[in-house]
């Protein structure tokens, strides 16, 4: 399994501010190894962010995406003391899901 994610929330004025960074290595495909050969596509191909069960980010990634991606977004509603959760899936169907406390 992938390394846990550092998952960071904050509120302010309502307003929570999510920073996550993925541990992953986002391969394309297109890549070649020492050998010449390619090296598989390894990608995260969909995240979701929860919040008191109710989904308030999901995204659909590709292979463009950069090794250990770094996601930021916000949400209104959210308490101090509440729980936000993360979860990605890629595309060899590894799951990862962490959770971090709203400060």
């Amino acid at each position: 399994m992938a390394d846990p994610m550092r998952i960071r929330a904050a509120v302010r004025d309502g307003v929570v501010n999510v920073k996550v960074l993925m541990s992953h290595e986002m391969e394309t495909g297109q890549r070649k190894d020492a050998a010449g050969k390619l090296v598989p596509a390894h990608y995260i191909r969909s995240v979701s962010a929860t919040y008191q069960g109710k989904t308030v980010l999901s995204a659909q990634w590709g292979p463009a995406i950069s090794k250990n991606p770094y996601l930021e977004f916000n949400f209104k509603g959210g308490q101090k003391g509440d729980k936000v959760i993360v979860i990605w899936e890629d595309n060899k169907g590894e799951k990862r899901s962490d959770e971090a406390t709203i400060a």
